[in-house]
């Protein structure tokens, strides 16, 4: 599949900074959005040099420095949390787009160093919200915002599974995933794509009251990074939220997450979205033909791509409005219809709830305000 848009010139160049997440997810989705791949940079030489290789990239990199004099136009980060601030100040200090992973950052303070940085110098910046391509998440997100469940009163997600109950998966990062220190743990790795889907589909968040727990079969300490939390919301709206997810259970799995408005109620699946207006009543949201995604290769097998499936097709999407947003050196453009392109001003403001949950967890659940965004972004 290439999803290029036609007659813009020649390939924008870019290079991949992580070669683990980003050579399964991000070296194909930019491929298939019709960037040219230039470059692979990874810690360890040779194992950069074979993964390259694999993907059919000319040069594999151990520093981002070595790939900047390539010449790309832009750069995507999918590094352990805590390497993004140096790797994003130092492509904007080069005049260089960035595409940033979430988590954004360890703490909101490196998130606003990162978004004014990049605000000043004119940088296109984009996040990796890819789920607001999700056909299932675009469909609901352009259902709410023609108001067809009214206003939005109850907004509850909730996630129970076994993804870390016997150990790390395989397809996650074993060097530190479980250290909070480095932006480990369940709430760095799902609640940033859950808080976008509060922001987006009901609005700001305005204060909160968490608690972070270490459920499964580890010792709790203070580098222990949590494997379940619990949060609920005060949405500027004035709509409740409750965000809640464990990773260490196991059974049965549970993926919900519910929309309840005046005039209706949608329900969020692993892979369907209904609607209920009366008793008994569930009919599936039909995906509108210009929000289904196109077919692309996943490699079947390994279990380091168990969740590609999920996250490859949108992240095309994404690419392409990265794409998109450069050409047109606007951040913020997107296409009429598509869901909003994620900048680092939404990264933003989803680190500043992931600041206040953390806050109010070691507060024994005390509500506490979300910082909001400002002119500034100070």
């Amino acid at each position: 599949m290439n999803e290029a848009p036609p007659d813009h010139g020649p390939p924008l160049r870019v290079a991949v900074v992580g070669s683990s997440f980003g050579g399964r997810v991000h070296v194909p989705a930019l491929q298939a959005a019709g960037f040219e791949v230039v470059a692979l940079v990874g810690r360890d030489a040779a194992r950069t040099r074979e993964r390259a290789t694999h993907l059919g990239i000319a040069n594999a990199c151990t520093s981002l420095a070595d790939a900047l004099v390539l010449g790309v136009d832009a750069i995507t980060v999918s590094t352990p949390p805590d390497s993004h601030v140096d790797l994003v100040l130092e492509a904007i200090e080069a005049g260089t787009h960035v595409l940033c992973e979430k988590p954004f950052a360890l703490n909101a303070h490196d998130g606003n160093c990162m978004y004014i940085a990049a605000r000043d110098r004119g940088i296109v910046h984009c996040t990796s919200f890819e789920f607001r391509w999700s056909p299932l998440d675009a469909t609901i997100g352009r259902f709410v915002a023609a108001g067809g469940i009214g206003d939005i009163k109850l907004a509850t997600f909730l996630q129970i599974s076994s993804l870390v109950a016997g150990g790390l998966h395989p397809a996650f990062n074993d060097e530190w995933w479980f250290d909070a220190r480095r932006g480990g743990g369940i709430l760095n790795a799902a609640a940033p794509h859950n808080i976008d889907r509060f922001r987006t589909w009901v609005g700001e968040i305005d204060a909160v009251s968490a608690r972070l727990d270490v459920t499964g079969p580890r010792v709790a300490s203070p580098d222990a990074a949590e494997d379940a939390y619990t949060a609920t919301f005060r949405m500027r709206s004035g709509a409740t939220a409750l965000m809640q997810h464990c990773a260490a259970a196991w059974g049965e799995p549970t993926f919900a997450f519910k929309l309840v408005g005046t005039t209706g109620t949608i329900t969020l699946g692993r892979e369907t979205a209904s609607l209920g207006r009366g008793p008994g009543d569930n009919q599936n949201l039909e995906i509108p033909d210009d929000l289904v995604l196109p077919d692309i290769y996943i490699p079947q097998g390994d279990p380091k791509h168990a969740f590609t499936f999920m996250e490859l097709p949108p992240f095309v999407r994404l690419a392409q409005r990265f794409a998109e947003a450069i050409r047109h050196g606007d951040p913020e453009w997107s296409p009429p219809g598509s869901p909003p392109t994620p900048t680092f001003a939404d990264a933003l403001a989803t680190q500043r709830v992931v600041d206040a949950i953390r806050l109010s967890s070691r507060e024994n659940a005390a509500w506490v305000d979300v910082q909001p965004l400002s002119a500034t972004g100070a």
